[in-house]
């Protein structure tokens, strides 16, 4: 466990919206200062950022969240470009199918809401690849709606805190409920508890060592009190990268990345030596709109 003091620690037996306001004080003066949260960020910038972030290290997004808005700042732009310069762009973040759903984003946006992100959670959703998560993000931290916004850090969260579980259940419909019993009733004040918890879980109540020392509302976490039980049923395993179709999809499209010109199978050959893996990858890139196959059987990136 961590030993360093908190900056400050709420005082015991705090239940519903006064621990979500303790959160919301300790966020004031423990928030990272990321680029998508400051004031001047505009919904575009946050959906971009909220799709970007999808199982994917902060460290990791910030400088290609920085280029794609310097880029594309509003969804016309990037509606603008072709697939391939967006996956060329999204570079090594992985999953970069999300690239391409960012895109048709764009489009949509451009199509039925004249460039704008709307502010409503239903036509957020409506949105191609943006789910419930997403779209409450957005109306929250991009349009100033108090949403519960629930992620795997925000659960896990709530599991501790108010449940006394060592980890969340499966997700499920009472997870919106948990969040909002917990929302203080001030609009500004509950849109920042949305972030606030989530910060919690990224920085301080962490999956594998939870730094119990530095929770501000340690004095009131159900799972404290209860001596900090294990989780129940088997451990999770650990996901590897190393061999993976991930890795090998990711091989496949570093070549085409670089490639100004469609590339012909011996290229991609020499990105992988498993030939059964590699041709099951391709495939599968062929199939997600990742890569094209020219008539004269060459590879390239989507036009």
């Amino acid at each position: 466990m961590e030993s360093t003091a908190p900056p400050f620690v709420a005082p015991p037996g705090l239940t519903g919206p006064a621990l979500g306001e303790a959160l919301v004080d300790w966020f004031a003066v423990a928030a990272r200062d990321l680029p998508w949260r400051r004031p001047d960020t505009d919904p575009w910038a946050v959906l971009v950022s909220e799709v970007m972030l999808q199982q994917t290290p902060v460290a990791r997004v910030e400088p290609v969240w920085r280029d794609w808005m310097a880029r594309w700042p509003t969804p016309a732009d990037l509606a603008a470009v072709s697939p391939a310069e967006v996956i060329r762009a999204w570079g090594k973040l992985g999953y970069p199918r999300r690239a391409l759903r960012l895109r048709e984003t764009a489009v949509a946006l451009v199509e039925r809401h004249g460039g704008q992100v709307p502010a409503d959670v239903p036509a957020l959703e409506a949105l191609p690849g943006i789910g419930t998560y997403t779209a409450r993000a957005v109306a929250c931290f991009g349009h100033g709606r108090p949403q519960p916004v629930v992620d795997t850090n925000v659960r896990r969260v709530v599991a501790r805190l108010v449940h006394g579980r060592a980890e969340a259940l499966p997700a499920r419909s009472s997870d919106l409920a948990d969040i909002a019993a917990l929302t203080p009733a001030d609009t500004d004040r509950a849109v920042r508890f949305s972030v606030s918890a989530m910060e919690l879980g990224a920085l301080v109540c962490v999956a594998r060592t939870p730094r119990c020392s530095a929770c501000p509302v340690r004095l009131s976490c159900a799972w404290r009190s209860a001596g900090c039980p294990d989780a129940e049923g088997p451990p999770r395993r650990v996901q590897k990268f190393a061999g993976t179709d991930r890795q090998v999809r990711g091989r496949l499209l570093d070549v085409l990345r670089a490639a100004h010109e469609p590339v012909p199978a011996a290229e991609l050959d020499a990105a992988w030596g498993d030939a059964h893996q590699r041709s099951r990858c391709l495939d599968s890139l062929l199939a997600d709109g990742l890569v094209e196959q020219t008539p004269d059987g060459r590879f390239r990136l989507p036009d």
